[in-house]
């Protein structure tokens, strides 16, 4: 995260996420750092005829008042309060047209609201103003890879990563693979996730994602042991981990394995698609 001066919630990132541990992969909360002041403040600080305080004080609230209102937005998007999101966005962006965080948060709303045209220049504009925002990058490039312009993605994903300290390179790495895995890139997606294994190996987003890519790899044993760190952690396990378990061991021949998943599929998640999958014997879909 870089700093500045407001605070997103995860909600936020996990809006842009559809399911389970491959959609951990996708969207980051906008840039952000310490609490921002509950409304704004010091306003019209200077005495009067010190014109170039004034002038100071009066940018400086703006700054806050555009501040205030993206935290706003945010916290109402992490809610699902769209509409409203997008009311206090607007009074951010009328304080404070060059707020780059404004700008990235605009890309997710609208991406969600399934218009790419206004998300793009949203991103776009966002980049343009802050070019080192790998938060943003991150962002652009999964709604890009949701629009299988893997390319554009890819080549996104490249940049956020190559930033100097950028602090989230695993996420990104993980985002990136998932992308390539999407494009059929299966070699590409297996290095770009076992670079995020090294550098984050207890996330099991990256384990059941790296298992996937190898099971379509035909890496049985690898892929096997990655899922097996996920399901070795019972708050860890999931309908999707013990379903791709079970789908490694068919592979390998294990039908006594794959009944012991299957079991486990049954009893702790019955109503899963995984569950009525493998009730079904549908294993290749």
């Amino acid at each position: 995260m870089t700093s500045s001066s407001i605070t997103f919630p995860r909600a936020v990132a996990a809006l842009c996420l559809a399911a389970a541990f491959v959609l951990l992969a996708g969207c980051a909360a906008p840039a952000g750092g310490g609490a921002a002041p509950a409304g704004p403040a010091g306003e019209g600080g200077a005495p009067s005829g010190a014109a170039q305080p004034q002038a100071a004080g009066d940018a400086a609230s703006s700054e806050r008042r555009a501040r205030v209102r993206l935290e706003l937005a945010a916290l109402y998007f992490g809610r699902g309060q769209t509409n409203t999101a997008l009311d206090e966005l607007k009074l951010a962006l009328a304080a404070n047209p060059d707020l780059p965080e404004a700008h990235g948060l605009r890309g997710l709303i609208y991406a969600s609201l399934g218009d790419p045209v206004v998300a793009e220049q949203a991103f776009r504009r966002a980049i343009e103003l802050s070019e080192r925002d790998g938060d943003t990058m991150h962002n652009f490039a999964w709604f890009l890879c949701q629009q299988r312009r893997y390319d554009e993605a890819e080549a996104m994903f490249a940049r956020a990563t190559a930033l100097p300290n950028y602090g989230e390179v695993q996420r990104t790495l993980l985002a990136r693979g998932v992308c390539q895995a999407r494009a059929g890139r299966w070699a590409d997606a297996e290095r770009t996730l076992s670079r995020s294994y090294e550098l984050d190996p207890s996330n099991p987003a990256t384990a059941y994602n790296l298992s996937d890519v190898l099971l379509h790899r035909g890496e049985l044993d690898r892929a096997r042991f990655y899922v097996r760190r996920i399901n070795q952690v019972p708050e860890a396990v999931t309908a999707q981990s013990l379903w791709l378990a079970a789908r490694i061991e068919r592979r390998l021949g294990n039908m006594e394995g794959v009944q012991d998943f299957g079991r486990q599929l049954r009893e702790r998640f019955p109503q899963s698609p995984e569950a009525l999958q493998f009730e079904r014997g549908r294993f290749d879909n």
